[in-house]
């Protein structure tokens, strides 16, 4: 590593650099995509777990990552080791998290009630940690991979396609050949033994793609910031100080943008299967198709995303995505609603379905690209008024804003579930359509409040192209001072 960064920065990524660093995202995509959409409903429908146990479970999951979550940025940012402050934890974290992966799906037989609860909180709460050890660390590599306004949107572009494949297509595989139909099991995602191919494959993949995309950034390291030991300083100091970082106003916007919007995705995606079975009456095989809607947004937004960064900037983008999400996730139940849309079993069903929802994924994923982008914004201004680098602090709480897709969201979905009535063992015992009927009733409002709400909040976000490059211009003078006051010493 340099003694401290050249003023005219590292060499430019090269192609591979950017891929790999992406490719790593896949291990977030398989964790965020299994909790999303598989855990409440396995625990749930298969398991026979209540709707209400379950997402009270994941909540506590999710307020225990709120704790460590910050924790792991501020050890990320302090780390001073010959292989930098991030890789160390990278590197570490392979193993445990795909092995926590692995045991989430086999809770012991004969488990309920309250021991079933702390089960599923200690092994939630594991995968999030583990897993929080890679991400953090590696998105806080960000900044300092790409400093340009625009490039660090093609990067988070890299990213955030790779960890929605990473997610799809294990949901793909598992939905086409993990859980083929049976005639005990004719909606085949209900087959417990699908599970056990499940977990082996989630877990294998996360290892694999942590150690192969920290690797492929490992050259990386000696361009990276070699930055004068932490002081040491008292919890309370170390508290003051992470509540100083925290008030930066442009980052709090993004924070309330980015936490109702998660959430709205992690309702969307936690009643994805209740309403593909119940409302949609698709197969396994049909909603696997659904899946690589997805995965067609994720490729789309990697271009849509960096061209409306250029043409309007990140937060007029942001907030012209969210709102056009708006429309085309709620569309179709609307429009079922008023008896404007295909009827189950029509030919033309699964393509409108896939449609619309390709569209929403495309504005849902642009928007996340934008926001992870605007984030590495934040902490060069941030840096200027505090003098402090605190990238592993602030990607901590993009982390957690993810993680309300999976945590927040799903507890949401689990009290609407139960407030509808979903019954306990609705796999032996079906579900009224009148059910369904009022969880969609719900569902429609409440996702389109996360999403106007969320883009007020942009409002106060005052970061643009030109304050940003007057940003990086103040930093490169000061490294530039600081570099020839040490050669003069």
């Amino acid at each position: 590593m340099t003694d401290t960064a050249s003023p005219a920065g590292p060499p430019p990524l090269k192609f591979h650099t950017k891929f790999l660093y992406g490719f790593g995202s896949v291990a977030y995509g398989i964790k965020d995509l299994a909790f999303r959409v598989f855990l409440l409903y396995y625990y749930n429908l298969v398991v026979g777990a209540p709707a209400a146990l379950v997402s009270a479970a994941i909540m506590v999951a999710l307020i225990v990552d709120a704790i460590s979550d910050p924790i792991v940025g501020q050890i990320s940012d302090n780390l001073r080791t010959k292989w930098g402050r991030r890789h160390p934890l990278m590197y570490l974290s392979a193993i445990p998290a795909a092995l926590s992966f692995f045991f989430l799906w086999f809770p012991p037989d004969g488990l309920e009630g309250t021991a079933l609860f702390f089960y599923l909180v200690i092994l939630a709460s594991a995968v999030r940690t583990f897993i929080t050890l890679y991400e953090i660390p590696s998105s806080a590599l960000a900044p300092e991979l790409a400093t340009d306004y625009d490039e660090r949107t093609t990067i988070a572009g890299y990213r955030f396609f790779f960890g929605y494949i990473g997610g799809i297509g294990l949901y793909f595989l598992a939905l086409r050949y993990l859980f083929p139909p049976t005639a005990e099991h004719p909606f085949g995602i209900t087959n417990p033994e699908g599970y056990v191919a499940f977990g082996i494959m989630g877990a294998l993949i996360m290892f694999t793609t942590v150690v192969i995309s920290t690797a492929g950034t490992h050259s990386r390291i000696k361009y990276m910031r070699n930055l004068p030991p932490p002081q040491r300083r008292n919890p309370l100091q170390t508290l003051m100080l992470m509540r100083q970082t925290f008030s930066h106003r442009g980052f709090l916007a993004i924070l309330g943008f980015g936490v109702l919007k998660y959430t709205g995705l992690g309702i969307s995606s936690a009643l994805a299967l209740y309403f593909g079975q119940y409302f949609w009456g698709l197969s396994s095989p049909q909603l696997a198709v659904l899946a690589l809607d997805a995965a067609l947004g994720a490729t789309l937004a990697l271009v849509l995303a960096p061209r409306l960064s250029k043409m309007v900037g990140k937060k007029g983008a942001a907030f012209m995505l969210a709102l056009t999400a708006i429309l085309f996730t709620c569309s179709p139940y609307v429009l079922r609603l008023l008896g404007l849309f295909y009827e189950n079993g029509s030919p033309m069903l699964l393509p409108a379905l896939f449609l619309l929802a390709a569209i929403y994924s495309m504005c849902g994923i642009s928007s996340a690209i934008l926001v992870h982008a605007m984030i590495g914004d934040v902490i060069d201004d941030s840096s200027l008024k505090t003098g402090r680098r605190a990238e592993g602090l602030f990607y901590s709480a993009n982390s957690f804003m993810q993680k309300c897709s999976s945590g927040l969201g799903v507890f949401v979905a689990g009290l609407m579930l139960s407030a509808v009535g979903m019954p306990d063992n609705a796999r032996h015992v079906g579900v009224e359509p009148e059910v369904i009927l009022h969880l969609v009733q719900l569902y429609i409002p409440v996702i389109a409040a996360l999403y106007l709400v969320g883009s007020f909040f942009l409002r106060f976000y005052k970061i643009d192209r030109a304050s940003h490059e007057a940003n990086l211009a103040s930093i490169r003078a000061k490294e530039a001072a600081e570099l020839t006051e040490s050669n003069s010493v």
